[in-house]
């Protein structure tokens, strides 16, 4: 497992025993898991009903981003029909700067509110603190 130990999630990151996260305002709770057999390897993020698949290379580039940004980052969270605002974890996850040259979000119409969902996960597996206030959390590499 290596990088996907964890000390702040239930579950080990498998279909069977997926985390149990909540979002940084701890209002809805998800889970998530790794899908290493999928090409390219994915992260399947449950909300209720809802499926969202986020490339699995997310983890390790959000967290270099981060290190080398050296300080707090707003989350800025938002469904793929919004734009997301600029200097936020949000825009960093689907510009055509960041290491995968676009989104990390992997599902037509459901590429959107990595800001919201992949943060928690990160800080879970001891990669980042992350801001856990009603709005506008930040988060930054550990």
């Amino acid at each position: 497992m290596g990088a996907f130990e964890g000390v702040g999630a239930d579950g080990v990151g498998t279909k069977e025993q997926p985390w149990q996260l909540k979002t940084p305002p701890g209002s809805s709770e998800y889970q998530m898991y790794r899908d290493e057999a999928q090409d390219p390897p994915v992260l399947v993020c449950t909300v209720g009903t809802t499926v969202l698949h986020y490339d699995l290379r997310c983890i390790k580039d959000l967290h270099a981003m981060l290190k080398a940004h050296g300080d707090w980052m707003p989350l800025g969270g938002a469904d793929e029909q919004k734009p997301a605002a600029d200097g936020t974890v949000e825009a960093w996850g689907r510009s055509a700067e960041n290491p995968i040259g676009g989104w990390y979000g992997l599902k037509k119409g459901f590429r959107g509110r990595f800001g919201v969902y992949v943060p928690p996960l990160m800080e879970a597996l001891g990669l980042a603190e992350v801001e856990h206030n009603p709005r506008n959390n930040r988060m930054r590499a550990i």
